[in-house]
């Protein structure tokens, strides 16, 4: 390729914040793949966050990108599959597979879209140095007359608009907004934008952990919700522990210890068979691959707040959570699904509108 930003480039990042600041330029937080695309001419090719390429995952959007983007570009943008009106992760996931076959059959039954919401280069002139509201009306010109599956992704200055973007946009699946300041330069890899992610949190029962990568000190709670049967089901992680913490909690959790084969209720684990019937920890995917699953058993007996974002599908966390204390006056019966808030649909064609 010859054009004057050329790969591998690192996406622009953002760094969290608890409210939306004000007199910034606003975006929803989609919840798909980070993508550059660059186009010249007849090539094409997308790359992932950490310069991986995705062209081969997404034969569909290459195609479309040909048809809808000018001749000479480099865009940022998400990579993103709807379904029922709501982006789904999973079926983005999926697409990460070996078999070409694979893919372009989840090509044709989940076609992805790819919605653009920053330029870095178009014809010969690279736009880095370019401040924030020159790329922004450059990417308007440019997006003009595409069309699905290639979307300009929705921006505003007005905060209060913002801000039922932030409601509403959930129940679309969207994470929440992204804060940029208006004379922002592009920077690869640098945390210059601000992120205002959604946060619940639920009380959970804590039935095991998985060790550190640095040793014999706990790097994980694995976390539990009863469904309407009856059954534990394995809904997430949570994390992000001081290393004194995690020392201090192999003591705490040491009298819960016991056999997972002992009828614990993730007893089944090891059976490949077993996590088509039910969640729970140590089922091997793709990401996986050849890692260590094991982990420590505990009775079903403590419970834990943890904060999370949402749910994936209604049934678990869809990042690790975090953990914010412990909660002796709940029982752990008591940790259901009933428990988490449902946002009100939105439906994704009215953001993309």
């Amino acid at each position: 390729m010859d054009l004057p930003v050329t790969p591998p480039v690192r996406p622009m990042l953002a760094k969290s914040a608890a409210r939306i600041p004000a007199g910034m330029h606003y975006e929803a937080k989609w919840d798909g793949f980070r993508a550059i695309v660059f186009r010249d001419g007849p090539e094409i090719e997308l790359t992932s966050r950490t310069t991986k390429s995705l062209t081969r995952y997404f034969p569909e959007l290459v195609a479309a990108l040909a048809e809808r983007l000018p001749e000479r570009c480099v865009l940022d943008g998400e990579i993103v599959i709807a379904r029922d009106g709501r982006l789904d992760f999973d079926a983005l996931t999926e697409r990460i597979h070996p078999a070409e076959s694979r893919v372009r059959t989840l090509a044709e039954r989940t076609p992805a879209s790819f919605v653009a919401f920053d330029v870095l280069a178009l014809g010969d002139a690279s736009l880095l140095d370019a401040p924030l509201t020159e790329r922004r009306a450059r990417l308007e010109d440019a997006l003009a007359q595409a069309s699905a599956p290639v979307h300009l992704a929705p921006a505003t200055t007005d905060a209060e608009l913002a801000h039922r973007w932030f409601e509403q946009y959930e129940g679309a699946g969207l994470d929440g907004v992204v804060a940029k300041p208006l004379d922002l330069r592009y920077r690869q890899d640098e945390r210059l934008m601000v992120k205002i992610k959604h946060e619940r949190t639920a009380d959970c029962v804590v039935a095991g952990y998985r060790f550190h990568k640095s040793g014999p000190v706990v790097g994980s709670l694995l976390l539990g919700l009863y469904d309407d049967t009856g059954t534990l089901q394995h809904v997430g992680v949570c994390a992000a522990f001081t290393m004194k913490r995690r020392t201090e909690l192999i003591a705490e959790l040491e009298p819960l210890r016991t056999d997972a084969a002992d009828g614990h209720p993730w007893a089944a684990w090891t059976d490949g068979a077993a996590h088509e019937k039910s969640r729970m920890p140590g089922a091997t995917s793709r990401w996986t691959g050849k890692k260590d699953l094991s982990w420590v058993a505990l009775r079903p007996e403590r419970v834990a707040e943890v904060a999370y974002e949402h749910m994936e599908n209604g049934a678990r966390f869809r990042h690790t959570a975090r953990f914010r204390r412990w909660r002796p006056d709940r029982t752990p019966e008591s940790c259901t699904y009933a428990q988490l808030d449902e946002p009100v649909s939105f439906d994704l064609a009215d953001v993309l509108r």
